[in-house]
Order: structure tokens, then C-alpha cells, then sequence
């Protein structure tokens, strides 16, 4: 059989992928789509951030109307049903998955469902239900995306130790449900289900959660988390686990002292590991890093110069907006369209009560690498859309640079702290001063005028909280 030729192949259709071949397509590219999977959407679509955030809205639903009473509206306790929930948040999937696929049609992107493996650096074997099919390619782009780490210890083969690939389908909802790993996958997922009803445990190896955020924004989420979970353990961990008939038992060790408990399921979010497996990257000149990761330069350039490779696969941040722009840049170096690739803002955020988000430089890495900063805080107690939304909880802070008064950070807690992370990111980005922020003027009353009110802040004159003044030198 004569093998395929094209000039792009991209192997993976999750949000890099996809991302990937629908540009090379409009920058005029013949290109083909490798994806395992019957649908493209990767992990994102199909088993992670919009499955995820459907369940939160929906979980988010039943605490306003548990928080209603003291407005003097209540409402009957809700009930639920797994079934017709699982069934709304697939539909989203579903319409999602359709959409990306009508539009690979319109582009004229040729996808093939099927395992890709290197057979050499210009050589791609797909293995597909109907045989196998090859395909000579100029450039490849690896966006394999990958999995949810699940250690040997707790792989017992037993559904009812999950990832959140499983969690996320809402089986069941659990009595008693341990959460091992306080991210925020263990943190969003935690929340789901402490809401629909689970006593939910949570084991942390570290002092805090949320690592990567400042302490200060971490901190509203842990004062809900213990109100919503039976039990947060911190410096707490899970030596081994077993099956005991219809639950599991875990052996945990906190505060010194080790006990058997036994959950009715386990949900171990601890991390995820790159699909790198089983590819033949071996018959490439592609290089890893020691946990499997491919190794790619700011062009997204892998160590064999017609294998680029964008997204999870290519590590640092796991996110799937960073795979977005990564996917834009290897097209663009693939296709000349630019010559030279700076640093990019990734902003990140975390979909728990109250959500959580932050940009460019946080205060504890400022500290930690030695970076003088000024920090500029505005509290959402003295917001008056905050308190319209009885979530008075938020916080809004700036890391800016004390000589050049440029933005450097921001930080944010609250109700929309996901939403509202976009205005620092284009401050950050486009090197805006506090001074920038401050004069913009913000439509009251929302919680964005606390950007503004936290760059005001800086200056010592913020119109709803009192603030230093600041001294001019």
C-alpha cells in the first residue's frame, strides 16, 4: 500500500491538536489529524475542564439555593439524580465534540481515528480498526496530551478507586469518599461531590493546598472546603490501600499515627503523567525528560527538526489555553509566519468556591527568587457587588514592579475570579502600570472595579478602603 503524504500530520486532537491542524489548514497546509479516541476533543472535552466545570455550575446551583434561607427565600432540599445529571453534562460533550468535528470537515482536515507510531522522523504507521495505514509527513506535531497519574500502590483494579476520568462520570454518589491530593483537581472534584452529598475526606501530603497559589488566595477556599468536607488532613498521607468487599481500605498516617479506614470510594488526584508511551518516539531523534516529557525549545521545536510538539506532552504548565497558544506558534514557525517567540502570560485557574485565579508573577515566587515587589490588596468585604452576591470572601492583589510601577502579577479569590483573570493577563502582557489599571475607569457596581480599586490601592487613595498613603520619593 502506498503511504498517505502530507505536509502537516498532528498526533493528538485534544485542544492543542485540534487547535493545530484547523490553523495550518487556514494558513493553506495539507493536513491530517491522528486521534485514538471516536471523538477529538482530548482529555479537556471529553474527560476533564468542560465535563468538570458543568458538574461545578451544577453543584454551585444547590449551595445558592442552600444560602438563599437567610434572604428569605428556601426552597425544598433538591434531589438529585446521577442518571439525568450525567446524561445534561454529556450533552454538552456530545454538542462540543460535534461542533470541533463539523469544523474539521469545513476545513478540509483529513482526520483518521487510530494509534500513531513513528516509524522513523518522516514516517507515521496508524493503526486503525480497519488495518493499518502509513503516512509520509514534512512536519509533525505531537499533541498526545496526558492521563491522570494513578501510582502502582493504589492501582488495585477496582472501580471504585478512581481518576477523575471516572469521577467525573458521577457512577454513584458515594457515602464516604476519601480525596487523595488537595490540587485542584482533588479540590474542584472534592466540591462536586461534598455538594451532592458525600462525606469527603481529604488527604494532603503538603502543609497547604492549591500549590502555585499565594497562601492569601488559597486561604477563602480552605474556610469553605472545611465547612463543605468532613475532613481536611494536611501533612497526611496514604501508605497502601485494599479491596474489603464492597468499599476500600485505606491505611492512612496523620499527625503521627496510622489507621484503617474504609471509604466507599477513593478518588486519587495526585498528578498526571504524559501519554509518550508506546509512540516509537525511540525511532525519532526526539529527547524526553526524566519523567517523560518531550523536550522542545520556545518555538516548540523537539531535538528532531521535523517533530514539533505542543501542549501537556511538551510539559510545564498542563493547561489547555497554553496548548492553544503553543499550537499557534508551531504553526507559525512551520509555515514562517514568525521568526522569533517571547514568553507568554498562562493564566491559571481553579473552578473551586470560591474560584481562584492568578497570572504572571505570584507573591511567593517574587519572594522566593529574591524579585523586589510591592503588593497592592483591595478586600471584597468592601465591594458592593461582592456583598450583592453575599460573597464577601474575595480578594483582589497586585504584584507591581516599586520602580517601574509595572503590573507584574495578579491574584484574585472569589465569585468570577475566573473570568475576571483576563483583564491581568492583558495587563501583564502588554506591560500596563498600576497606573494604567487605576485610570481605567470600571462600570460600577461589579466585581471588576476591585482591579481598579487595588491599583488605587498602590497610590494610597482607593475610594472604598482606607490604604497607605504612598510617599513620593
Amino acid at each position: 500500500m502506498e503511504p498517505t503524504k502530507t505536509e502537516i500530520v498532528v498526533v493528538g486532537g485534544g485542544p492543542g491538536g485540534y487547535t493545530a491542524a484547523f490553523y495550518a489548514a487556514d494558513m493553506g497546509k495539507k493536513v491530517i489529524l491522528i486521534e485514538r479516541d471516536k471523538r477529538l476533543g482530548g482529555v479537556c472535552l471529553n474527560r476533564g475542564c468542560i465535563p468538570s466545570k458543568a458538574l461545578l455550575n451544577a453543584a454551585h446551583t444547590i449551595t445558592a439555593a442552600k444560602e438563599s434561607a437567610h434572604r428569605g427565600i428556601t426552597f425544598e432540599p433538591p434531589k438529585i439524580d446521577p442518571g439525568q445529571l450525567r446524561a445534561w453534562k454529556s450533552s454538552i460533550v456530545e454538542k462540543l465534540c460535534g461542533g470541533i468535528a463539523m469544523l474539521a470537515l469545513k476545513r478540509g482536515v483529513q482526520v483518521i481515528h487510530g494509534r500513531g507510531y513513528f516509524e522513523d522522523s518522516q514516517t507515521l504507521r496508524v493503526e486503525t480498526e480497519h488495518g493499518q495505514q502509513f503516512i509520509k509527513y514534512e512536519q509533525a506535531i505531537i499533541a498526545t496530551g496526558s492521563k491522570a497519574a494513578l501510582p502502582k500502590a493504589f492501582d488495585l483494579g477496582n472501580p471504585r478507586v478512581m481518576t477523575s476520568t471516572e469521577a467525573l462520570e458521577v457512577e454513584d454518589i458515594p457515602e464516604n469518599l476519601l480525596v487523595v491530593g488537595g490540587g485542584y483537581i482533588g479540590m474542584e472534584l472534592g466540591t462536586v461531590y461534598a455538594t451532592l452529598g458525600s462525606k469527603v475526606v481529604m488527604v494532603e501530603a503538603l502543609d497547604f493546598i492549591l500549590l502555585g497559589a499565594d497562601p492569601d488566595l488559597a486561604r477563602p477556599v480552605m474556610a469553605y472546603a472545611k465547612k463543605a468536607f468532613k475532613e481536611i488532613r494536611l501533612k497526611s498521607k496514604v501508605l497502601k490501600m485494599a479491596t474489603s468487599g464492597k468499599q476500600v481500605k485505606v491505611e492512612v498516617e496523620f499527625e503521627g499515627e496510622k489507621k484503617e479506614e474504609f471509604y466507599d470510594r477513593v478518588l486519587v488526584a495526585v498528578g498526571r503523567v504524559p501519554n509518550a508511551g508506546d509512540m516509537g518516539l525511540e525511532n525519532t531523534k526526539v529527547t524526553q525528560d526524566e519523567k517523560g516529557f518531550i523536550k522542545v525549545n520556545e518555538k516548540q521545536q523537539t531535538t528532531d527538526e521535523s517533530i514539533y510538539a505542543i501542549g501537556d506532552i511538551a510539559g510545564g504548565i498542563l493547561l489547555a489555553h497554553k496548548a492553544f497558544r503553543e499550537a499557534r506558534i508551531a504553526v507559525e514557525v512551520i509555515t514562517g509566519e514568525t521568526e522569533s517567540v517571547g514568553k507568554f502570560v498562562v493564566p491559571a485557574v481553579v473552578f473551586t468556591d470560591p474560584e481562584v485565579a492568578w497570572c504572571g508573577l505570584t507573591e511567593a515566587e517574587a519572594k522566593e527568587r529574591g524579585i523586589e515587589v510591592e503588593v497592592a490588596k483591595f478586600p471584597w468585604g468592601a465591594s458592593g457587588r461582592a456583598m450583592t452576591f453575599d460573597r464577601t470572601d474575595g480578594l483582589t492583589k497586585l504584584i507591581i514592579d516599586p520602580k517601574t510601577e509595572r503590573i507584574l502579577g495578579v491574584g484574585i479569590v472569589g465569585v468570577g475570579a475566573g473570568e475576571l483573570i483576563a483583564e491581568g493577563v492583558v495587563a501583564v502582557e502588554m506591560g500596563a502600570t498600576a497606573k494604567d489599571l487605576a485610570l481605567c475607569v470600571h462600570p460600577h457596581p461589579t466585581l471588576s472595579e476591585t482591579v481598579m480599586e487595588a491599583a488605587e490601592v498602590f497610590y494610597g487613595h482607593a475610594t472604598h478602603t482606607l490604604s497607605r498613603k504612598k510617599v513620593e520619593a
